[in-house]
């Protein structure tokens, strides 16, 4: 199965997703809101990894997500350090499909996709 790769997400968040198959995940990092934005262009579903996108590579274990809805906001920044004024927020609501295994990475109008494997749960190493 092929799916959009949502990398560096926080670990309390899947394991929130284990106990709940359905929450909304709050996206900031701008690859993460391009790859949500590609999800639901192309109907696609997500693999939710830890890992950073630069580690994100064949055996990455994740889950897998279907993309139910998102919406975008625009917010200012209240800090004067930073060099922008605004920030994309992404709020995506997904709800857990399985557990899976990256079998291939490939990078296509520069958002990373994933050949995933769906694993049962005692394959898994997530901590």
């Amino acid at each position: 199965m092929e799916a959009v790769i949502l990398a560096g997400i926080a670990r309390r968040v899947l394991d929130e997703l284990l106990r709940n198959p359905y929450r909304t995940i709050e996206l900031r990092s701008a690859r993460n809101v391009m790859a949500v934005e590609a999800a639901l262009r192309e109907a696609m579903r997500l693999f939710l990894t830890y890992d950073p996108f630069e580690d994100v590579s064949t055996g990455t274990e994740g889950l897998l997500a279907e993309l139910m809805e998102a919406k975008y906001l625009e917010t200012r920044i209240p800090w004067e350090e930073s060099d922008e004024r605004e920030v994309t927020i992404c709020r995506a609501k997904v709800k857990l499909v399985g557990l899976g295994r990256v079998v291939e990475v490939e990078r296509r109008k520069g958002v990373m996709l994933a050949r995933v494997r769906e694993l049962f749960p005692h394959e898994m190493d997530i901590g």
